[in-house]
């Protein structure tokens, strides 16, 4: 098939992994591990790597951990994390951007970069990520740190970290200051629509994310080379401890890693102008971005529709069915964002095409807003191996708040838009639920965590006031509420709550 000159193609995909037990492990930094990624990429290109870097146009760098919030790095930084990148490569681009927070980054910007090279704004683009969390903690109690403090001067295009969409002061006063805490809710509620108990839902938990563990036992770019058994996830021990209820280590994104990804898209005009062979192209045959609502005035927590709505558009745009499907890579920070986009799609735990290609967050690594970066990279290569099939790529962001999704294959195709702003519009209309900010008297409790990761074991609870039905945030050190949440089932459980200075406060009644 024959397509437009302008038509988008990722050319050429990278990926690096620092493991802590490697003997030439040093602790490397966010530049240097994505250094190493976008060397890997250049060189997958199969085109002379230094021809490629010199004609990279325009990139766009994903945020760690340590420059996704207004607390300071504590190793120091480069001042243009891309171009600190580019440089040791050889590059110099025209444009480079830093996108905000969220996991649905890499996808979302695969999809932005080929929209710019059908426009004609970019010829060769470098989109790149990197997470130095092992480092971090290598270094947190030892005197000889490095410093990673690097000046670059040139153009810088930082859209912010943009934190503050998916958190503000009411959340975080009341606990919701880490992914386990936040996904915990979520599991919880959806627990609650399926009418399931405390120990059955951690064993669903652990169907749908051990066969995963098999996966990253066997790549080569995953932190973690152990395969688990569905009885390991969902049994806690003293190494697979509760981090927040309903969630033990083994089901949470394994964040303190030190990984780098990247991908090169290039017009197909351009990648013959570079003598990329043709092989090496995958082209995009489907994509969404959506945007959910803010997390407490959704109707049901325990549900997605954006999510739902991004799998199926992307679907729609490549005009396939979820059967033309040969692999998948659903990202799975916790088995919430995994059980959305099954139930979507009708897909199993056991689905013989897997439901991951990299082996999954908590296994193969959790490197922060560039995870799904590796499900492309992994993709790609998967789609070259099977010439002709499909690759599905679903990433999520925030508080199951961005869900993009990206379609792959070899077979030519001509670039497709979507419909994601009319769909996120209809979601942002749908129903709303009151928010009480300061609620006072008899409640129940709608969903919870548990925050085992605290000096002292705290409940968080979103619960709804008798009086109204409003929707509100709660803490709780009472023991007899504590122990109703972690020893037995609080879902449905009658509470009073009291409004402080310092947030409000839930005690059984």
């Amino acid at each position: 098939m024959a397509v437009d000159p302008r038509t988008p193609v990722i050319v050429g995909v990278g990926q690096f992994t620092e493991r802590i037990d490697d003997p030439a492990y040093r602790g490397m930094s966010a530049v240097e591990l994505a250094t190493a990624a976008v060397q890997a990429a250049l060189v997958d290109t199969g085109a002379d790597a230094a021809v490629v870097a010199a004609a990279i146009d325009t990139v766009f760098g994903l945020r760690q951990f340590e420059i996704s919030g207004p607390m300071p790095a504590t190793l120091g930084k480069s001042n243009n994390y891309p171009r600190s990148v580019m440089k040791r490569v050889g590059g110099d681009p025209a444009r480079v951007v830093l996108e905000p927070v969220g996991g649905q980054g890499p996808q979302k910007l695969v999809t932005e970069a080929g929209n710019l090279i059908v426009a004609g704004d970019a010829d060769v683009v470098m989109i790149m990520g990197s997470e130095p969390g092992s480092t971090a903690k290598y270094f947190a109690g030892r005197d000889d740190k490095p410093d990673f403090t690097e000046h670059v001067d040139g153009q810088l295009e930082d859209r912010g970290h943009q934190i503050y969409n998916y958190i503000d002061e009411y959340t975080v006063t009341h606990g919701l200051t880490g992914a386990p805490v936040q996904y915990g809710l979520l599991d919880n509620a959806r627990r609650s629509r399926l009418g399931l108990g405390v120990g059955p839902y951690r064993h669903l938990m652990a169907e749908l994310f051990a066969p995963m563990s098999k996966v990253a036992a066997k790549n080569p770019f995953s932190a973690s080379l152990v395969e688990r058994s569905v009885e390991e996830v969902e049994t806690v021990t003293g190494e697979n401890r509760m981090i927040c209820d309903p969630y033990p280590r083994f089901l949470v994104a394994r964040d303190t890693v030190n990984q780098g990804a990247a991908a090169v898209l290039t017009s197909v005009e351009a990648a013959r102008k570079l003598g990329v062979p043709e092989e090496k192209w995958v082209y995009l045959h489907g994509h969404s971005d959506l945007v959910e609502q803010a997390l407490l005035e959704r109707v049901d927590l325990g549900a997605s529709p954006a999510a739902v709505a991004a799998a199926h558009e992307a679907l729609r745009v490549a005009g396939l069915g979820v059967d033309d499907i040969a692999t998948f890579d659903l990202y799975s920070c916790f088995p919430f964002p995994v059980f959305v986009i099954c139930e979507a799609l009708g897909l199993s735990a056991d689905d013989p095409r897997g439901l991951t290609l990299t082996g999954g967050l908590p296994y193969f690594g959790g490197p922060g807003n560039s995870y799904s970066l590796h499900g492309i990279a992994e993709t790609v290569a998967q789609m070259r191996d099977r010439p002709g099939q499909f690759g599905f790529v679903g990433a999520n962001g925030g508080i199951m708040s961005k869900y993009s999704v990206g379609i792959y294959s070899t077979e030519p195709v001509g670039w497709r838009t979507s419909r994601s702003a009319e769909l996120t519009a209809e979601v942002a209309e749908r129903p709303r639920v009151a928010v009480t900010k300061s609620p006072e008297g008899a409640a129940t409790i709608e969903t919870y965590s548990v925050r085992h990761d605290w000096p002292v074991r705290t409940g968080i609870i979103v619960g709804r006031l008798d009086a109204d039905g409003s929707r509100f945030m709660a803490t709780s050190e009472d023991a007899d509420l504590v122990a109703l949440m972690t020893e037995a089932d609080p879902l449905g459980a009658n509470i009073t709550v009291t409004p402080t200075d310092n947030g409000n406060r839930a005690v059984l009644r």
